[in-house]
């Protein structure tokens, strides 16, 4: 049996070289000036525009960008093709496409008044380019809230002690925002206080655990808030189980609350108190697996019990018939590419961002650190064996296999395996909260800069912070509440993937629109890697996994239900509507790339930035 140490280590002496070498090359490459004023500080306003120190701004970066896809995405790659293909995947594209991206996503903005990807682009390319990649780009957030608010109620009904800890963790974030910001006391006081506070509720959290109604499978003592009575009046109780459809409901009303917050109430302190359970629990498993390994002190030999490679269309674990190629570059998106990542960049952290200095380590640093925690989660499913195809449930099998696969390694460092396993599930959480409410605040960023300055009733009225962001729940809720949510993962995979090529295709152009002298292969190779790879895999959700199997098959459209059938039907328009968007937006693109490139070169070019200050 292979060692998961060598797992870890692979990725973590990958991502060395690529912080101190690629990281530091592109610092320069885009020319990182201290002197120059960052938009944070440039339009402060207390409620968007705050600038924050390195730590908490990386803090909230991270948590904000690492949801549960880099956890769920490789544990699920690892059960159907084996945890080799995943660790390739990620150790190699993290550095050279995933922080590049997410670095370029956040310089381009920093030169660009904080502003999003989408008007990056549309400074090149037009309005039209602009308002396509902005409707684009809000799909896949509804895609992200829609998914991300089932695994925490999921998560929380498995282990109710996170539910405890995480309600006490926001609570200690309310106070640590008017810690810092109001009263101004102490930076460094503050955090051991309300650092502590958050560890403290993880033990709270094991005592006193909670459930709004029965949680399912948990054996441990929980008090049950609401009575059996109530369930059957709660939305999706007949798909998911009272316990987790009351969380969903929960989990979206806390996201839409914090999502209209300024952000220095909730959003900077809890994303910078949550970083520390996340560097814990991130640091801890790596720690633990070198420990473990070194002295043999975890409870179970931490050996990889899952094959490093099955087959190329998945092994016995894998539900159906899953080629390698495309399907493992869509089933990991976070933690080695992700579009997502662009909008926060560009959303919320070029907002913040103190001094454009930070962006290395927060842009192309954060997205490495999101690299490790797909490593730790490959490393736990790895040491959990698995060998019933009935235990595989896409997504759903990543939360138990995680936090016990992650329990089992921190045992090497004498932690109780109750309490490890809880603490994991915790750290899953905190990546979960961050992702909704920053999804959703982008949301409404998104909708804002498409209407622009409003100018009649119903332009104000979508303007509106609390409309806009209302509507956007809702829409996430319907998509959850329909049950339909595995099938929409691949296809959140896919439309991911695809953005961040969008995105990489705009960095790509602002550099073409910089001077003749800027390489564009940095950007450019990974745009056409990420399009062909992501085009080729929502056409086999299309043509394979809904047309072929759900209406070419006489038997199984025999079998399937019309709502069935009109959701296979929906899945493929939304994946052809996005197909057609992309290449749209990458057509207008390349003619605007070409067109600047060869007036670039007729001409004598300036060293400044689009978009950059001139004084």
């Amino acid at each position: 049996m292979t060692g998961v140490i060598w797992i870890v280590a692979t990725v973590v002496v990958l991502f060395t070289v690529g912080y101190i070498g690629y990281g530091r090359y592109l610092s320069r490459f885009v020319e990182l000036d201290d002197s120059r004023e960052t938009p944070a500080h440039k339009y402060q306003d207390g409620q968007e525009y705050v600038p924050a120190k390195k730590p908490v701004l990386l803090g909230h970066h991270f948590s904000s960008v690492a949801g549960g896809a880099p956890i769920a995405g490789p544990v699920t790659a690892a059960l159907v093709w084996g945890w080799l293909p995943a660790l390739l995947w990620v150790a190699i594209g993290n550095p050279l496409m995933g922080a590049v991206h997410d670095f370029m996503a956040l310089s381009s903005s920093i030169r660009h008044e904080g502003k999003s990807i989408g008007f990056v682009i549309g400074e090149y390319i037009g309005e039209r380019g602009k308002n396509m990649f902005l409707w684009f780009a809000f799909l896949v957030i509804i895609l992200v809230v829609a998914v991300f608010s089932l695994l925490v109620a999921v998560i929380l009904d498995a282990y109710p002690p996170a539910a405890t800890a995480s309600l006490l963790y926001i609570t200690l974030a309310l106070f640590a925002g008017v810690w810092l910001y109001q009263l101004n006391l102490s930076f460094i006081g503050g955090t051991v206080l309300f650092v502590l506070g958050v560890f403290a509720s993880i033990w709270a959290g094991i005592q006193f655990p909670i459930a709004l109604f029965e949680p399912s499978g948990f054996a441990g003592d929980t008090t049950v808030l609401l009575p059996a009575e109530l369930a059957s009046w709660v939305p999706g109780e007949a798909l998911f189980g009272a316990n987790t459809a009351a969380w969903i409901l929960v989990s979206l009303g806390y996201a839409f609350v914090a999502s209209i917050l300024p952000v220095w109430i909730l959003l900077q302190p809890r994303d910078y108190l949550s970083s520390f359970l996340l560097y814990a629990g991130v640091g801890g498993a790596i720690t633990a697996v070198f420990v473990g390994t070194a002295f043999g002190t975890s409870d179970e030999p931490l050996t990889a019990e899952l094959p490093a490679y099955t087959s190329f269309m998945g092994g016995d674990l894998a539900p159906a018939a899953m080629p390698l190629f495309p399907l493992l570059f869509i089933t990991i998106a976070c933690g080695t590419i992700s579009g997502f990542h662009s909008l926060v960049s560009s959303g919320t952290t070029a907002k913040q961002l103190n001094k454009e200095s930070d962006a290395r380590l927060i842009g192309y640093g954060g997205m490495l650190a999101e690299g490790l925690l797909a490593a730790t989660a490959l490393a736990a499913v790895s040491v959990v064996a698995i060998t019933d195809v009935d235990d595989i449930g896409g997504i759903d099998a990543a939360l138990p296999n995680f936090a016990e696969g992650g329990g089992l390694i921190l045992t090497s460092l004498g932690i109780p395996f109750e309490y490890g396993e809880i603490f994991m599930a915790l750290v899953f959480v905190s990546f979960l909260l961050t992702s909704l409410d920053t999804g959703l605040r982008l949301g409404r960023y998104m909708i804002e800069e498409l209407v622009g300055t409003p100018e009649t009733g119903v332009e104000e009225t979508a303007a509106n912070k609390y409309v806009n962001t209302g509507l956007a729940t809702f829409a996430a809720f319907l998509l959850v509440s329909s049950g339909q949510w595995e099938e929409l993962w691949p296809l959140f995979g896919g439309a991911n993937q695809l953005l961040a090529a969008l995105a990489l295709l705009t960095a790509t152009i602002w550099l073409a629109n910089w001077k003749d002298t800027k390489q564009l292969l940095s950007t450019g190779i990974p745009v056409v890697v990420m399009t062909a790879i992501t085009i080729i895999g929502l056409l086999w959700l299309v043509v394979y996994e809904n047309l072929y199997t759900m209406f070419l098959d006489a038997d199984a459209r025999a079998d399937a239900t019309i709502l069935e059938l009109v959701s296979s039907g929906l899945r493929m328009a939304i994946a052809l509507v996005l197909i057609w968007l992309a290449i749209a937006i990458i057509r207008l693109g390349y003619a605007n790339l070409q067109e600047q490139r060869d007036d670039l070169l007729d001409s004598d070019p300036g060293s400044q930035a689009p978009g950059a200050d001139d004084d």
